[in-house]
């Protein structure tokens, strides 16, 4: 967990390792957004492809 959150990145995936504790934010400076479909029509389809365990 980082401390430093990037007030431009809202999350509240506490599991990711760049969550910024209790505080709804990410601590990196940019993300990664992709998908797991070949045509993504809902956002459930989006995913943070910077998210670590």
């Amino acid at each position: 967990m980082n401390s430093t959150p990037n007030h431009s990145i809202q999350c509240n995936v506490s599991s990711c390792t760049h969550h910024c504790g209790s505080k709804d934010y990410c601590s990196l400076e940019r993300i990664t957004v992709g998908t797991h479909e070949k045509s993504p029509t809902q956002e459930e389809c989006t995913d943070c492809m910077s998210f670590r365990k």
